[in-house]
């Protein structure tokens, strides 16, 4: 009597990450995830032209990253705005670029000013990030504003003072369900800076301050002459 043999199916009861990193693996929608890391809505031939591809190729990309829950989109008239669909995706794509190999190098002067200007301050989805953020984290450091807590910073009593003259309320940061203070490592600086509510609501304030703003580089930050000076006067930071 032949012998039989019984057969299982392989199931996989892991996430699907694969299916993910598909999605975020192809070059031009890697280079339209990264452009919506500045946490603003984005029209999809802006998108188009970041990624330096046709429209309609963009809209293609678009919609696999929609329906892929990476990306959210809304309608305002006769156009579509893309925007990451949640913190998480913009943690996960700042992530990747933590042990991304480093830009290969500029081929143009203008390239390598970019380059510069990237490094120096950029939202990091919806906090700062760059040489600038890593700065002013070292000195909230250095004056005990700040101590390391594992993966997270806890807030000292003089450091609570310090963002209550900012208007930043810690102690209600802390109350909401988001992750209050995390060491973010930046990409460019291999240091941390500051990420979750409490960074959210540092580069909130500096911008309604004016002592930051927007560069027109896509992400990027420009620190302003007030704001060279008030850093100065608040951290004894030197930009």
């Amino acid at each position: 009597m032949p012998r039989r043999f019984a057969y299982y199916r392989n199931v996989i009861v892991e996430p699907n990450i694969a299916e993910i990193a598909g999605l975020m693996g192809e070059p031009s929608r890697a280079a339209m995830l990264l452009a919506l890391l500045g946490k603003e809505a984005l029209p999809a031939t802006e998108l188009a032209s970041q990624a330096y591809i046709s429209p309609q190729t963009a809209s293609s990309h678009l919609s696999k990253l929609v329906a892929g829950r990476l990306l959210t989109v809304e309608q305002h008239g006769r156009h579509r705005y893309y925007r990451l669909a949640s913190d998480e995706v913009g943690r996960a794509i700042e992530s990747l670029a933590i042990i991304a190999p480093p830009p290969s190098g500029a081929h143009d002067t203008q390239e390598d000013e970019r380059l510069k200007t990237v490094r120096y301050a950029r939202t990091c989805y919806d906090h700062l990030a760059g040489k600038v953020a890593v700065a002013i984290t070292r000195a909230l450091e250095r004056r005990e504003f700040l101590i390391r807590s594992g993966r997270a910073y806890e807030v000292t009593e003089s450091g609570k003072e310090w963002f209550r003259k900012l208007q930043i309320d810690t102690d209600f940061l802390r109350s909401n369900r988001r992750a209050f203070a995390l060491q973010c490592l930046d990409w460019s600086e291999r240091q941390y800076h500051i990420s979750g509510a409490l960074g959210s609501a540092l580069l909130d304030r500096l911008l309604n301050l004016k002592y930051i703003a927007r560069a027109r580089t896509p992400r990027c930050i420009r620190v302003t002459v007030e704001g060279k000076s008030a850093l100065d006067r608040l951290l004894n930071l030197n930009l």
